[in-house]
C-alpha cells in the first residue's frame, strides 16, 4: 500500500489526506499547531460559490488609495519597506482589470461549481458535522452602494454559476440585529455555511477513524526530492513517504519555492470574533461595502472582516477589530460589542493572480495545494478529491488544470 505525508491539517490538507484514504493510501498529516489552528478556524465558514470570484477588480483603483488613509477601512497594509509585499501589490493591481477578472473567473468557475457537491461526498462518506442551508441576506445602507455587489453576482451568473437574488422589503426581516441605518437588502439562495472549526475537527476525526495518523506540534523545516521524497522535521530527523503534500496556506513558499513553485503568496489577514444579539442570529449576512461577513456560531454570531497584508506569522492587532467595531456598531443593533468572545486573526493564502496553486512541482512525488485566499473553506474538499485524483492516477482533472503551480 503507497503512504502519503500531507503537511498542514487544515481545511485543504485534510480534504486531500481524505480523499487519498479512498484511493487506498495510508495517510498521515503532521502540522505545527494543530487541526484547524490557521486560517480554517475562525474564518466566516461560507460556503458560497456564487461568492467565490476575484479578490482583484477595477474598483480597487477607487477603494484602495482612499483604504490606506482609513484607519476603519477593511483593506489595511503596513507602511514600511517590504520589497516582496510591495512587489505582490503591483502583480495583484495589475489584475485589477475587467479582462482579468474575466479570465480569473472563467478558471474558478469550474471548481466554484464543484465545490458543493465535494461536501455532500464528505458527508456521505461519514464526516459527522452539520453543514445549513441559507438564505444570506446582503445589506446596503443605500442603493448606490450594491451595484458593485450586484455587478460581481452578475459576473458570476454570466460564467455559468446560478444566484438567485430577490429584493426584501424589509431587512430586519431575516437579520434582525440589522439597524435601520441599513436601508436596502437582499436575499441570495442557493449558498450553505458551516461552523468552519468544529468542521474541520470533524473531518480530521474522520480521518484517523479512517487510519490516518494526524500529528499536531511538528514543524518540517524542508521536504527533500527523491524517488522516495522526505519531510526533515525541526528535530533534524526524517520521515520518508511515496508522496508528500504541501498544504501549509500562507506558508507555502518556505518549503514549496526550491521546487519551482514562484507564484508570490502574500498572507492576507483575516479577523473575527463572536457576539451575543438580542435574538438569534440564523443566516448569514454580508455588508459588501464594508466587507464584513457574518454567519451565526455555536449560539452566537461571528463577524469577520478586514483583509490585511502582513507577514503571516504577526501577532494579531487590536486596532483591526476595533476598525471592524466601528463600523458594526452603526450597523448594527441590539449587540453589546464590548462583550467580545473569540477574537482571532488567520493568514488567508493570497495570489497576486487570485488563482490557487494545485498540482505537482518541478519533483516527483512533490505535490501542492494551496493560494486560495478567501475561498480555501469552500474549494477546500474539491481541491483535495481532485489532486487525490491526480497523486493517484497521473491525470490532472480539467477542474483543476488552470491551477498549474509551475505557471
Amino acid at each position: 500500500m503507497k503512504n502519503a505525508i500531507v503537511i498542514g491539517a487544515g481545511i485543504v490538507g485534510l480534504s486531500t489526506a481524505w480523499h487519498l484514504q479512498e484511493r487506498g493510501f495510508e495517510v498521515t498529516v503532521l502540522d505545527r499547531e494543530g487541526v484547524a489552528a490557521g486560517s480554517s478556524w475562525g474564518n466566516a465558514g461560507w460556503l458560497a460559490p456564487a461568492k467565490t470570484i476575484p479578490l482583484s477588480d477595477p474598483s480597487l483603483w477607487r477603494y484602495g488609495p482612499k483604504a490606506i488613509f482609513d484607519p476603519d477601512a477593511a483593506l489595511s497594509m503596513p507602511v514600511r519597506i517590504d520589497p516582496k509585499l510591495w512587489m505582490f501589490l503591483a502583480r495583484f493591481m495589475l489584475q485589477a482589470t475587467e479582462r482579468s477578472w474575466d479570465n480569473t473567473m472563467a478558471n474558478l468557475t469550474p471548481i466554484d461549481m464543484a465545490a458543493l457537491a465535494a461536501f455532500e461526498e464528505f458527508e456521505l462518506g461519514g464526516v459527522d458535522a452539520m453543514i445549513r442551508k441559507g438564505p444570506y441576506v446582503i445589506g446596503f445602507e443605500k442603493e448606490e452602494q450594491s451595484k458593485g455587489f450586484l455587478r460581481e453576482i452578475a459576473g458570476a451568473v454570466r460564467h455559468g454559476q446560478e444566484a438567485e437574488m430577490t429584493r426584501l422589503d424589509n431587512p430586519q426581516e431575516l437579520a434582525p440585529m440589522l439597524s435601520d441605518e441599513v436601508q436596502v437588502a437582499y436575499r441570495l439562495e442557493g449558498q450553505r455555511f458551516i461552523e468552519p472549526g468544529p468542521y474541520v475537527q470533524a473531518l480530521a476525526k474522520s480521518v484517523e477513524e479512517r487510519g490516518g495518523i494526524i500529528r499536531s506540534g511538528v514543524e518540517v523545516t524542508h521536504v527533500a526530492k527523491g524517488s522516495r521524497p522526505a519531510v526533515i522535521l525541526a528535530d533534524a530527523s526524517r520521515e520518508e513517504a511515496d508522496e508528500v503534500v504541501i498544504a501549509t496556506g500562507a506558508w507555502l513558499p518556505r518549503l514549496a519555492r526550491e521546487y519551482g513553485v514562484r507564484t508570490l503568496v502574500q498572507a492576507g489577514r483575516g479577523y473575527s470574533f463572536t457576539v451575543e444579539t438580542d435574538k438569534p442570529a440564523e443566516h448569514p449576512l454580508y455588508l459588501p461595502h464594508h466587507r464584513m461577513a457574518c454567519t451565526p456560531y455555536q449560539g452566537r454570531f461571528r463577524i469577520a472582516g478586514t483583509m490585511e497584508f502582513r507577514r503571516p506569522d504577526e501577532p494579531l492587532y487590536p486596532r483591526r477589530i476595533e476598525a471592524i467595531v466601528n463600523q458594526a456598531s452603526r450597523l448594527m443593533r441590539g449587540i453589546n460589542f464590548e462583550e467580545r468572545q473569540d477574537e482571532w486573526v488567520g493568514s488567508r493564502p493570497v495570489t497576486p493572480d487570485g488563482i490557487p496553486l494545485i498540482g505537482q512541482t518541478k519533483a516527483e512525488h512533490i505535490y501542492v495545494a494551496g493560494g486560495h485566499g478567501m475561498w480555501g473553506v469552500v474549494l477546500g474538499p474539491a481541491t483535495g478529491k481532485y489532486l487525490a485524483q491526480l497523486i493517484d492516477t497521473g491525470e490532472t482533472h480539467p477542474v483543476i488544470k488552470p491551477f498549474d503551480p509551475l505557471r
